[in-house]
């Protein structure tokens, strides 16, 4: 159902390099941004870092240092250039058939500015406590 879903996703709207290589280049057009106030320019350094998250997490999954990649992927000038997790090499993200729905990356950003807009102008947020797992119980007798 999730192939069936991607597939026509991509023949809406085409494919991007996956990988989060095509989120990395969407930082150049936060570059031209000219931010009015402090907050502007803490909520672009908050996207900016946000849309690195997926590609580290990709190359941290894999064993990888994601900082490097990114970091190595930012500098790259082909819009495809990206790291193939599975072989652990650099390459044409679309040629290695690496790819995300363009729909899926373009919701995918609009729904977290959403969720973040949302977030901003509420003035209170209820969420669970993250529970804090007891260590398991000691052997009863068996410690000979």
């Amino acid at each position: 159902d999730d192939a069936l879903n991607a597939t026509r996703a991509a023949v809406e709207e085409g494919i991007l390099p996956g990988g989060g290589v095509a989120l990395l280049r969407a930082v150049k057009a936060l570059e031209g941004l000219v931010p009015g106030n402090d907050d502007q320019r803490t909520g672009i350094e908050i996207v900016r870092r946000a849309i690195a998250a997926p590609a580290r997490q990709i190359v941290e999954n894999a064993g990888g240092d994601g900082a490097v990649v990114v970091g190595k992927l930012l500098e790259a000038s082909d819009y495809a250039w990206g790291y193939d997790a599975q072989t652990g090499e650099y390459g044409d993200m679309v040629k290695a058939g690496i790819i995300d729905p363009t729909k899926v990356v373009r919701t995918a950003i609009q729904d977290a500015a959403s969720v973040a807009g949302l977030l901003i102008t509420t003035e209170a947020m209820i969420a669970e406590l993250p529970k804090k797992d007891a260590p398991a119980m000691p052997a009863g007798g068996m410690d000979y």
